[in-house]
């Protein structure tokens, strides 16, 4: 199969041609028909985030079609494999329902191998029967992108005024579940990136401007950027008791920040990984709320050239790699 495969942290993508994977018990192979493409590939990728299986192949925001279902699905049936990829089922975590953070996880495109690959083997428990109608490409950034955006939604509570700190992937498709709960959204972006701002405001937003500007009082936000100095920003921006929810897998460190910003009960929390009950939370949320990505499509030749233009900023909504068929007997 065709692969787009990581040997080294900061070193390029390679395609490449890997043997078909074989699936082993529990487990479903999957031709893989798009693959989003998360800032989490690009911090693995660049060797921000520690000890990746290697050589690695990249994407857990998998859509595909059955091969070979193992009993647990049809084969021809359309599946999505997020980012959790399998727990243990047995330490403290996993006995209390977090198992988003059970002390053996592993992941897709990060500890397993994940999708920027013709074919692809899951664990069938940690795959999601996919709705009828979207695209594959459509679907892709539900598999993280919504899924994380979903579990930080939800911590907000039932804030009205609600930021958005930088306006990618997962917060334009929180934006809209936000708007559709009768919420009021502000996006904040890097200063002079207008692209991003004329796609919050298409989807919703009743403001977008530069972060560290102040529009009004918000009750909470959503930090997406990576970046640390956005947390005391996103405090001064929240009123009394209000919450800042930090939604990705890594940030730069955070500025020290005078206490003031945080008194009043205000909170500070991260998001780690998803459960499986997010993803039944998210779909069933779609089935009344019916999202629109906004997605630009790349081939898996061009992996390489689309996390660059991720590090860059320069992708407006998520980007997607889609991927043909594979070749010879797993095409059936």
């Amino acid at each position: 199969m065709r692969a787009a495969l990581l040997t080294a942290p900061g070193q390029p993508l390679e395609q490449v041609e890997l043997p078909d994977p074989e699936p082993g018990p529990g487990q479903v192979l999957l031709r893989v028909r798009a693959c989003g493409v998360c800032r989490t590939d690009l911090h693995v990728r660049d060797g921000e985030l520690p000890e990746p299986k290697l050589p690695l192949v990249l994407g857990h925001q998998i859509v595909g079609t059955v091969v070979d279902g193992g009993g647990a699905f049809a084969d021809g049936a359309r599946v999505g494999v997020p980012w959790l990829g399998w727990t243990c089922g047995e330490c403290r975590f996993c006995r209390s329902g977090r198992e988003n953070l059970c002390e053996r996880a592993l992941f897709t495109g990060y500890t397993l191998d994940g999708g920027y690959a013709e074919l692809a083997v899951a664990d069938a428990r940690y795959c999601f029967a996919l709705p009828d109608g979207p695209s594959d490409t459509a679907l892709a950034p539900l598999l993280c992108a919504g899924l994380i955006g979903f579990r930080a939604l939800r911590f907000t509570g039932d804030a009205e005024r609600l930021g958005l700190y930088g306006f990618g992937a997962s917060a334009h498709i929180v934006a809209q579940l936000a708007r559709a709960e009768g919420r009021r959204v502000f996006a904040f972006t890097r200063p002079g990136d207008e692209q991003a701002q004329s796609l919050a405001l298409e989807l919703g937003a009743e403001w977008a401007g530069a972060s560290g500007e102040h529009p009004e009082e918000l009750d909470a936000a959503i930090i997406f950027a990576p970046a640390g100095e956005l947390v005391p920003q996103a405090l001064a921006a929240v009123g009394a008791g209000g919450i800042v929810v930090c939604a990705g897998i890594h940030m730069s460190d955070i500025p020290s920040f005078p206490y003031e910003l945080l008194w009043r009960e205000r909170h500070i929390r991260s998001v780690a990984n998803l459960t499986r009950a997010d993803g039944d939370g998210l779909f069933a949320a779609l089935r009344e709320h019916p999202v629109h990505t906004e997605v630009e499509v790349h081939p898996l030749e061009q992996a390489e050239q689309v996390l660059a233009r991720l590090r860059a900023g320069e992708v407006r909504g998520a980007a997607v790699l889609e991927i043909s068929p594979a070749a010879g007997p797993a095409a059936r």
